[in-house]
């Protein structure tokens, strides 16, 4: 069993970020500037911003971290949105997920200029992804794919299970494992909570991506011998021993399948950090004018 060590592949990553960004500067270029929009207080949503600032420092971009209270009417955000959409300094930028319920995600979404949507969420570019052309991928998604090439894993001709059909990574990954690439050309099969004989499924799998959000579902009996296993899942589960008083779980029976995997993700250290280097790979391909010119 070989463990995806995701932090070190997203530090090398950031490393080749901050070259190029060093290079741009050097030569009298635009500094990528990517900016985050944060409604509320939830407390992973704080996290995450607060990763993503810290990594644009990493890599020498110029960040802008916008916040709102809960309360914010949407018209608001939207005007916010706008401005962003038209400010020329202003590369990419996001709105951090899950918005408050009065908030129309969708809406939010599809206001942003798909030519800065760092997250790869607007319906344009997730159109574009399904289909092979140059686009901003989903980042989550894209670090996926990052793992399985720079680990060298085969997938042509391999059986793909993806369990959890969300738009921000089942749909997409699922799409980018099917498409005429490496990583790609495997044979995908996507499973949902309505599934029936989930675990005759999984059985089959030589790759299995598991993304439904319910810590520990994937269980050693539903994994065959040798199999790679991708855990996007990282639920806060309490744990009282601990200083924060939780501790994050994946969607994988880790101790249980590692025995039985060829390679496999820890959670934290797996996917999550992958998640924050495709941003800013967005970022960096929004600067220069590399997937959409204008």
């Amino acid at each position: 069993m070989k463990l995806i060590d995701g932090k070190a592949i997203a530090d090398q990553i950031k490393q080749e970020i901050a070259a190029e960004v060093a290079d741009i500067k050097a030569a009298g270029g635009k500094i990528p500037h990517l900016a985050v929009i944060i409604v509320g207080h939830d407390g992973g949503s704080e996290t995450y911003v607060a990763h993503k600032v810290k990594s644009c420092e990493q890599v020498g971009f110029k960040s802008t971290k916008i916040c709102f209270e809960a309360d914010v009417t949407e018209d608001t955000l939207l005007e916010q949105i706008d401005a962003l959409n038209k400010d020329a300094d202003v590369d990419g930028f996001i709105v951090q997920l899950p918005l408050p319920k009065h908030i129309s995600e969708q809406k939010v979404i599809e206001a942003i200029d798909y030519r800065k949507d760092v997250d790869g969420f607007h319906p344009i570019n997730v159109g574009r992804t399904s289909i092979g052309l140059p686009s901003f991928v989903s980042a989550t998604p894209a670090g996926i794919m990052e793992l399985l090439k720079r680990y060298e894993i085969e997938t042509s001709g391999k059986h793909c299970v993806v369990i959890g059909r969300s738009n921000i990574v089942g749909k997409p990954v699922t799409s980018l494992m099917m498409q005429k690439a490496y990583p790609g050309d495997a044979t995908v099969t996507i499973c949902h909570s309505r599934t029936k004989n989930l675990k005759e499924i999984t059985l089959q799998a030589d790759i299995i991506i598991a993304a439904m959000g319910s810590p520990k579902f994937l269980k050693a009996d539903m994994v065959k011998e040798g199999a790679v296993i991708v855990d996007v899942g990282t639920t806060r589960v309490p744990a009282p021993d601990t200083k924060t008083g939780f501790k994050l779980t994946g969607d994988v029976d880790f101790e249980n399948v590692a025995p039985k995997c060829s390679y496999i993700t820890p959670v934290p250290g797996g996917v999550g950090p992958m998640t924050i280097c495709s941003l800013m790979k967005n970022t960096l391909l929004a600067g220069k004018k590399a997937v959409y010119k204008d």
